[in-house]
């Protein structure tokens, strides 16, 4: 089994990345998850590098589920799962129907808006506004929100903006959000699993790569951990989401130059 033929500096950018995604699965910088795939797509195809993250994403996912076990709200996630298999839907045809270099523009403004998102708490604010109103958003807002993570996730695992708007006016107690939200993505990754896998993402290429980076996981989780309670999460954030504005500027300028 030989690795793919993938150009230097892109194994230094996916350890980092990795790493990364590690750590805000082990709950620290838990919004920066969506650094890896638009950092890795500087390097290679879009397709390439979310299949090489997919598989790593799916083991990632168990600790958290394990961790979390019993917790979620099950209510919430029937409501916003349907929306995220027709997003997934959506994503998948994109990633089929678009060139590479039209999926390295969308994932490079999803990398800038995410990073905007972050800086001026977008998600935040709609979600702040919709909890002042008497009721919470119910089963109709749940399959719109779903949606757009479902289709944000299958594009660039970065669906956790728009589930923010629709978990955080729930005013559910911490626990029960993150336990929601490990559910949430679980089952989200494990479905991307089948649109992945037909549209060739889950190639003999990306998964050797995925299985080459497979220790990182455990490795990053338990950083997250770390960090979380020896570091300044305002400073990583700072680093993190400036990286990815940074990288989601350059993949626009490549997408629109070529």
């Amino acid at each position: 089994m030989s690795l793919p033929d993938f150009p230097p500096a892109f194994y230094p950018v996916a350890v980092f990345a990795i790493l990364i995604t590690g750590v805000a699965k082990g709950g620290f910088a838990a919004g920066s998850g969506g650094l890896a795939v638009p950092l890795m797509s500087m390097f290679i195809a879009p397709a390439e590098a979310a299949g090489i993250m997919l598989p790593i994403l799916c083991a990632m996912d168990l600790f958290g589920v394990h961790a979390y076990r019993g917790r979620w709200s099950g209510a919430h996630l029937r409501a916003l799962l349907p929306g995220a298999i027709l997003g997934i839907g959506a994503g998948a045809l994109a990633f089929g129907a678009l060139s590479a270099n039209a999926v390295r523009l969308v994932i490079g403004g999803i990398a800038i808006l995410f990073s905007l998102n972050r800086w001026f708490r977008l998600s935040e604010r709609i979600a702040a506004r919709l909890a002042r109103e008497a009721r919470p958003p119910g089963r109709v807002a749940g399959v719109a929100w779903g949606a757009a993570s479902g289709f944000t996730s299958t594009l660039a695992h970065a669906g956790g903006p728009p589930f923010a708007v629709y978990m955080l006016p729930q005013k559910l107690d911490k626990t029960t959000l993150v336990a929601t939200s490990v559910v949430f993505f679980l089952v989200v990754n494990y479905v991307k699993l089948v649109p992945y896998h037909f549209l060739g993402q889950l190639n003999v290429g990306n998964l050797t790569a995925a299985l080459l980076f497979a220790p990182l996981a455990p490795l990053g989780i338990w950083m997250g951990v770390w960090l979380h309670r020896k570091v300044s999460e305002a400073v990583f954030y700072q680093i993190a989401y400036g990286i990815l504005f940074a990288t989601g500027v350059k993949l626009v300028w490549d997408a629109l130059a070529n």
